[in-house]
């Protein structure tokens, strides 16, 4: 069987790769997972009600770039939340999950080639693996640039060099930072623009955690976008009911941006999309509609701060996330800590290094741990409390 090249020399996906090095291994103690980033507070009790008064729509085919009544509910929160007006009907398509959307967004907007050379995808290094595949998918190249925390955990792009971005076809940024916690501030957005409009690629903005922060709402790329004066097809944004409505497995999301962004976006979806069924679209055009649960949710992870703040406060290096729920602690060896952690304890956690590129020596996740909060928080605090006396002291 022939494969393609470009899929032969893909890295193992973290979480196989963890069973791999953990589960041979067993636990030190009861197992505390703080791993996936899988929210588990309680999302809205009356989801499950807009879904059964709906469920006649399972009877039918789903609208493929989502109903009216959902894609006008993300333009109003999308006008309620940064300020920003979008037509629902030439700005916005509804999405099966945000990865569904950044991966197509790739395959239907690289083109074959950049400045009459092989296009540059650039991600940043730690970064969500779906950018790395996305980029190998369109036969382009991907450029990973690290966000270490001399650049404030968030990439560098200037740094690149010009012969690279000469051939940048699209730019992958997340904020908040996945797995960091750090947020793009409006200066980073309006110099990450401005370099686009200059080497004129595009920027991809996956802002999934953007609702879930300590103080400070974070910045929208659109907003900064709209602000600079900047071409409408500049930037695009993907957002999630996932993690600021607690429903991973309600598969929703959205891509929003341009017209013509979103034209042939929507192209590539008649032909090769997986639409959400129709009583789905209108539980997420309800929970769109609904911030009441979303400062709920927001509080609860406030409280998680305070413990991960109290807990771990006095580690060389703590830094405490700005946003998002994950820690990203540093330890001498990132693989090495997980496995001393889990035989010793039975808290299990991610090497820094399964979410980034690079050799030894050259890999910037190695020296840490991602430490999801989303466990209850007096599971989460005991989880933590035994991390920390594993391995700070």
């Amino acid at each position: 069987m022939i494969l393609p090249d470009r899929f032969l020399n893909l890295p193992e996906y973290a979480f196989p790769r963890l069973r791999g090095l953990l589960d041979v291994h067993a636990p030190g103690g009861d197992v505390v997972h703080m791993t996936i980033g899988e929210p588990k507070h309680a999302f809205p009790a009356w989801v499950t009600d807009v879904i059964v008064k709906n469920a006649a729509g399972f009877n039918s085919y789903p609208q493929n770039d989502g109903t009216d009544e959902l894609r006008s509910a993300i333009a109003d929160w999308v006008q309620r939340r940064y300020d920003v007006s979008l037509d629902a009907g030439t700005q916005v398509m509804a999405l099966n999950g945000t990865r569904e959307g950044l991966y197509n967004a790739a395959m239907a907007l690289c083109p074959e080639e950049k400045d009459g050379q092989k296009p540059a995808i650039l991600t940043p290094n730690p970064f969500y693996q779906v950018y790395m595949v996305a980029a190998l998918s369109v036969g382009a190249e991907p450029v990973f640039v690290s966000a270490t925390a001399a650049t404030g955990h968030l990439p560098d792009f200037a740094s690149v060099g010009a012969e690279v971005l000469n051939r940048t076809a699209i730019v992958y940024v997340c904020s908040p930072a996945n797995p960091q916690g750090a947020v793009a501030t409006r200066d980073y957005w309006a110099d990450l623009i401005a370099l686009a409009e200059h080497y004129d690629f595009r920027i991809f903005a996956d802002e999934c955690y953007s609702e879930i922060y300590r103080d400070t709402p974070p910045v929208g790329a659109l907003q900064v976008a709209r602000d600079v004066g900047a071409d409408p097809e500049r930037v695009t944004i993907f957002h999630s009911l996932s993690k600021r409505s607690n429903l991973p497995g309600l598969r929703s999301g959205f891509v929003a941006g341009g017209p013509e962004t979103i034209r042939q976006i929507k192209q590539l979806r008649n032909y090769a999309g997986a639409p959400l069924p129709g009583p789905l679209q209108a539980a997420a055009a309800a929970v769109w509609a609904d911030e009441a649960h979303v400062v709920e949710n927001r509080t609860l992870y406030r409280e998680k701060y305070a413990v991960a703040d109290q807990v771990m406060g006095a580690v060389q290096g703590y830094q405490p996330p700005e946003a998002g729920f994950f820690l990203w602690l540093p330890v001498e060896d990132g693989t090495a800590a997980a496995l001393k952690l889990w035989q010793e304890t039975g808290v299990r956690v991610l090497p820094g290094a399964y979410l980034a590129q690079g050799g030894p020596g050259q890999n910037p996740g190695e020296g840490y741990i991602r430490v999801a909060m989303v466990a209850p928080k007096t599971e989460m605090q005991d989880g933590l409390t035994r991390l920390r006396d594993c391995l700070y002291r």
